[in-house]
């Protein structure tokens, strides 16, 4: 792939970065537009569009003058959320989308994350939050000190020796009534 390409395929939410310049919300969200602009070249209807769209989903709309420098971790978060889904691309890699988030925040991104991969997006996601992994996921892959230690549906990986050998934790591994997912409730 060219990088071009690659860029408008693969959208990227880091778990951290560092905002060099002033910037506005607004600005940051569209910079997920530059793979479809390319240099020197004025968004279009197209782009507004896909901007707007992003800051409403991610519930930013009324940050969108703000500079990013003046916003909380979570706002920040979901400023980077944004910008990759205005971005448009086909597959996402999100690293801790969700760290800095209320609960309100966090179960509406993931949300959205699930409706994107329910509409045919890959979603890639990386967190330490077991259960709402489990919730959301459709597969997982379980890692130990970098090496797969489980795969496959949440209830395949969320077996309590395994949960248990990971992590070095007593845990119990039960059927969460509402969503019917596996849960870990750690014991000690």
């Amino acid at each position: 792939w060219d990088r071009r390409e690659l860029a408008r395929t693969v959208g990227v939410v880091p778990q951290s970065e560092t905002v060099a310049f002033p910037i506005t919300v607004r600005e940051m969200v569209a910079m997920g537009r530059f793979p479809h602009l390319g240099p020197l070249r004025a968004e279009g209807w197209r782009d507004r569009e896909a901007v707007e769209k992003a800051l409403e989903r991610c519930d930013i709309s009324d940050l969108r003058n703000r500079q990013v420098a003046t916003l909380s971790g979570g706002e920040l978060q979901r400023v980077r959320i944004a910008r990759a889904l205005a971005q448009e691309p086909r597959a996402l890699a999100l690293d801790e989308p969700t760290a800095s988030l209320d609960l309100r925040h966090e179960m509406s991104i993931m949300g959205l994350l699930r409706g994107w991969t329910d509409g045919g997006i890959t979603v890639l996601l990386i967190t330490h939050q077991l259960n709402l992994a489990a919730r959301f996921a459709d597969r997982m892959i379980l890692l130990d000190r970098g090496r797969v230690a489980a795969e496959g549906t949440p209830s395949e990986v969320f077996r309590r020796e395994v949960i248990e050998r990971v992590y070095g934790w007593p845990v119990r591994v039960e059927q969460d009534p509402l969503t019917r997912s596996p849960r870990v409730v750690p014991l000690g």
